[in-house]
């Protein structure tokens, strides 16, 4: 029999026993466990979310494109899994999905904050930058941020913008009228819209209104109105063997060199921006349809590969210089110009870009008409035109050296103009054209054919 002191005891530990059950459940609900990179391998998912952005993911000709968007793609290709991404409105909506475990990573540039830095891991890329004014050049442009006193800055409800906006109000007194726009508009488009009118006042990231200031010449971002942040993308900080592999991604060579090269197109010349420069009509796929149309019977090509390789090199952009100073519509080098008749001036002009661009194709087509297969040409055409003909033609050599066939583009010719830039094989005899980074070529050839693909279904 149970004295009364027994039953007392066992009724003790029943209540702790049950408290602790509850606080269990209590902490499984309450904490999430974000997926760490053994559980996304075994799903063979990266799950990720961004925001619309001209830098970070957009549509464009039925196309996905964008320096975020590029660059996560690598990632989970290096991972070897499958990208699972999601588009949101707001920081917020990014910050909530992660906090969740509902995603994996956010690829989106999103700027340190104390709460920030507690709850997550900032990993690549980072960027520092500050806020700016955004507004016109002209008489009436301010030249302080204390005469804000009494304007309408349109910004987004609780974003980081807000916030500094806020704070900056306080500073001055109080009478900044801050007005909050739809969540679905983008701070691109408060840029835009300050361009054309519609707004007076908004503020930006100094390295975002840069971007735009190039398409843009009345546009005026030189007034600070926050501190120099930094930024990045976000991972959960219960998951080390991912940020161990963002790490390492981050440090490889292939990463680095494709981060280069979407700086370039995405900043230097953005698809998204050059297009709004240069409409496009309904129902085309570039302004120049008719003059690709009109040249591609020369060399015997559908006019959509010309329009891709435009699209490739320029985004549409007539009047676009490289940094190594290829020129115009189809990026013809000053030497190749010359070549066919143009000069410092006719070099920008469409018609004539375009014309001494299909010549020197008709002369590369001639260059590798031993590749007998039309399909694996082109390929060999398109490398030729982006990295210089007598590189692939070192690449061949190669191949066949090595017992590959040295008429196959992909894991033949395209691999050994890779190792060019290795001694091992550069320095060989038969290579008479030196060492060559062949990454951004080989890169070209699948964008192109990928763009035209895509551009053969309008």
């Amino acid at each position: 029999m149970w004295n009364i002191n027994k039953i007392l005891f066992f009724l003790f530990f029943c209540t702790i026993f049950l408290c602790c059950i509850k606080k269990k459940t209590e902490v499984s609900e309450t904490t999430t466990v974000n997926r760490d990179l053994d559980a996304i391998l075994v799903f063979d998912t990266l799950r990720v979310a961004t925001m619309h952005g001209v830098t970070s993911y957009f549509r464009y000709r039925n196309e996905v494109m964008g320096y975020n968007y590029e660059l996560i793609s690598d990632f989970a290709k290096y991972l070897g899994v499958e990208l699972d991404i999601q588009i949101v409105n707001t920081e917020q909506e990014l910050t909530d999905l992660l906090s969740a475990g509902k995603i994996d990573l956010i690829a989106y540039n999103l700027y340190e904050t104390k709460e920030r830095k507690e709850d997550f891991h900032f990993v690549f890329p980072r960027f520092q930058s500050h806020l700016v004014l955004i507004q016109q050049i002209g008489r009436n442009s301010l030249s302080s941020v204390i005469h804000l006193a009494g304007k309408n800055v349109h910004v987004k409800e609780n974003s980081i913008y807000h916030k500094r906006l806020s704070n900056l109000n306080k500073e001055i007194g109080g009478t900044i009228n801050i007005v909050f726009v739809s969540d679905s508009l983008t701070n691109d488009d408060l840029i835009r819209m300050t361009l054309e009118n519609e707004i007076e006042f908004t503020i930006a990231f100094f390295h975002d209104a840069a971007v735009h200031r190039i398409y843009y010449s009345q546009l005026d971002y030189q007034i600070p109105v926050g501190f120099i942040q930094r930024s990045g993308w976000l991972i959960g900080k219960n998951t080390p063997d991912l940020l161990a592999a963002s790490k390492t991604w981050t440090k490889l060579a292939s990463t680095q060199r494709l981060q280069q090269s979407l700086e370039n197109q995405y900043k230097l010349r953005n698809p998204y921006l050059a297009a709004q420069r240069t409409p496009i009509p309904a129902g085309a796929i570039s302004p120049y349809d008719d003059l690709f149309k009109k040249f591609a019977p020369i060399i015997d090509w559908n006019w959509q590969l010309l329009a891709a390789i435009a699209f490739r090199e320029s985004t549409f952009d007539s009047l676009a210089i490289s940094p190594v100073g290829a020129s115009g519509l189809m990026q013809l080098m000053p030497r190749t110009a010359e070549q066919f008749g143009l000069d410092s001036v006719s070099i920008f002009n469409s018609e004539e870009n375009i014309r001494a661009a299909v010549y020197y194709i008709r002369e590369l087509n001639r260059l590798f008409s031993g590749v007998e297969n039309r399909n694996e040409r082109i390929k060999f055409i398109l490398a030729g035109y982006n990295g210089g003909p007598f590189h692939v033609i070192d690449a061949m050599a190669l191949t066949e050296r090595y017992g590959k066939n040295p008429h196959i583009w992909y894991d033949n010719v395209a691999y050994f103009l890779e190792q060019k830039r290795n001694p091992d094989f550069h320095q060989n005899p038969l290579v008479q054209h030196g060492a060559f980074n062949a990454w951004e070529t080989i890169r070209f050839v699948d964008n192109v054919l990928n763009t035209y693909e895509r551009y053969m279904n309008f």
